[in-house]
């Protein structure tokens, strides 16, 4: 056999062995069949425009076309409850913030212990991808689904498993095991960017585990902007269609029984249960995650994780009051109000700029420049334009991967009064001089600070902006260094007008202190 010819062979029988062995180690490690780690096919948004009659068959024909792609989700977990609760209680999210955005206060807890609990989610395509909500999968040892088709048979339901989740949208994918022989439907997007108020809309779901309950109503608001996270809001569709609990990831549907949201949450007043959660039903406000913002995490999600972009920057609106003071265009741009460990404070951004421009795109406001971060692959180096002292400037920030645990807000404890007598502001805050000991201990830059806040009214102006213990260094960005020069510069302040109000905070976990940007109204 000539040389060339036993290379041929011997690499032939090589490509064979390897193939051999790889099927026997596949066997013997039980991985899952090339079918389970199939790529996810995202259905095909519809854009075209929503017209046509509505009679009296449109309704069933919806829900004929999308119950199959519906399913019920039954899970086992891993879930504290609290010492009265003794029975199954469904995963459901409520509205997780009040009206003012305080997260509600958590009740007594024991042990984590296994609980059973149901939920909604759809099929999006025909190697068995299922969307639902993060929290329905959260901490999830088991996972159930059943099909539409024989949701009365416990023995028929499919095991499934999560492949990726995201608790800032509140989304999950998930993968059925076993397909059915009947195979799968999935479910058709629309276009939740062409939705308006007043267009009607129908979720399927498995509210009360009643599985592919069909419910009709309207649209009653789109970019209702909710706090999810400390921080952190995302918008979301606002219907009146019934949302009970366990219609948590399931669809809300446009005329055309296309996919226009996913069912995340309830506001109600009805009673609580013995976990705090609403036991109560809809009251009419129901919300869903836009199918837009979830198909476009959905290359992500099939990866496992969800990475978003962090400047290290807390930032709010700019006022149109504050613009002339500050040198800002008459529209558009975010005010930094607190900058912490991270990019912006490496590329030297300061309490007070204003940034207008983000890697060459406008920033309309700040919740444009959280999406435009957001969107940016950690890593990467972006050009930031900022309005400082009327000038403006260009820093390039290296973009660092977002951290939720990171952005919790913190309290600053009391520490011992000072002994001079507190002084109130008119500002719902009073001040009083800041001592040595209080310079030492609060670790304030030399040479600064006017005033030490010592106590802030509830509800009042400053409330929810400024901390006890917060020391002000700045007003309408003059530096003050007394009692009396914080009050003179707040009572310059025109009624009506924002007090851009420079504090220095510690923060009591890590001991180290930020410049803070709270702004208050004057009445």
């Amino acid at each position: 056999m000539s040389s060339r010819k036993s290379t041929v062979f011997y690499g032939v029988l090589i490509a064979f062995v390897s193939v051999v062995v790889g099927m026997v180690i596949a066997s013997r490690l039980d991985l899952a069949p090339g079918s389970f780690a199939s790529t996810v096919s995202v259905p095909a948004t519809n854009s075209a425009p929503l017209s046509g009659p509505i009679d009296a068959t449109t309704f069933r024909n919806i829900a004929k076309q999308a119950s199959p792609s519906v399913v019920s989700i039954i899970v086992t977990a891993s879930r504290a409850v609290t010492e009265q609760d003794d029975s199954e209680q469904l995963f459901e999210l409520p509205f997780p913030f009040n009206r003012r955005g305080a997260p509600q206060q958590p009740q007594r807890q024991q042990q984590p212990q296994l609980s059973r609990g149901a939920g909604s989610g759809f099929i999006i395509d025909k190697a068995g991808h299922v969307l639902t909500n993060n929290h329905v999968v959260e901490n999830a040892k088991t996972i159930e689904i059943s099909l539409s088709s024989n949701d009365e048979d416990p023995e028929s339901r499919l095991e499934a498993t999560v492949i990726g989740r995201d608790a800032l949208t509140d989304i999950a994918l998930l993968q059925i095991k076993n397909l059915p022989k009947e195979g799968l439907q999935p479910a058709s997007f629309g276009d939740s960017d062409q939705m308006a108020p007043g267009d009607w809309v129908m979720a399927i779901g498995n509210p009360f585990e009643l599985s592919n309950t069909v419910t009709v109503g309207v649209v009653s608001a789109v970019g209702r902007h909710n706090q999810v996270a400390a921080g952190r809001f995302e918008d979301f569709i606002q219907t009146d269609a019934a949302i009970n609990p366990g219609n948590s990831g399931g669809p809300l549907l446009n005329l055309r029984g296309e996919v226009i949201g996913v069912n995340s949450m309830i506001l109600t007043n009805g009673p609580r249960g013995f976990d705090g959660q609403p036991s109560g039903g809809n009251i009419g406000v129901g919300f869903a995650i836009p199918i837009n913002t979830v198909r476009d995490l959905l290359p992500q999600l099939e990866k496992g994780k969800v990475t978003r972009g962090r400047l290290g920057v807390r930032i709010g609106q700019v006022s149109t009051a504050d613009r002339a003071d500050l040198g800002v265009p008459e529209s558009g741009g975010a005010m930094v109000s607190q900058v912490d460990d991270g990019p912006a404070r490496d590329a030297g951004m300061k309490v007070q700029d204003v940034i207008i421009e983000f890697n060459g795109k406008p920033v309309k406001n700040s919740n444009d420049l959280v999406s435009l971060v957001s969107r940016t692959t950690p890593g990467t180096t972006v050009p930031v334009r900022v309005i400082r002292d009327k000038k403006a400037m260009t820093l390039n920030l290296k973009v660092a991967e977002l951290n939720l645990d990171d952005e919790q807000p913190t309290q600053v404890a009391r520490q011992e009064d000072n002994t001079s007598e507190p002084k109130d502001t008119g500002f719902g805050m009073s001040v009083q001089g800041l001592t040595a000991r209080d310079a030492r201990a609060l670790q304030i830059p030399e040479g600064r600070g006017g005033a030490i806040v010592t106590d802030v009214t509830a509800f009042g102006p400053a409330s929810g902006n400024v901390l006890p213990k917060d020391v002000i260094l700045s007003v309408q960005g003059v530096a003050v260094r007394s009692v009396d020069e914080v009050q003179r510069a707040l009572d310059a302040v025109p009624a009506g007008r924002n007090a851009r109000i420079v504090v220095w905070r510690v923060d009591p976990n890590t001991r180290r202190g930020t410049e803070t940007l709270a702004i208050i109204r004057k009445k």
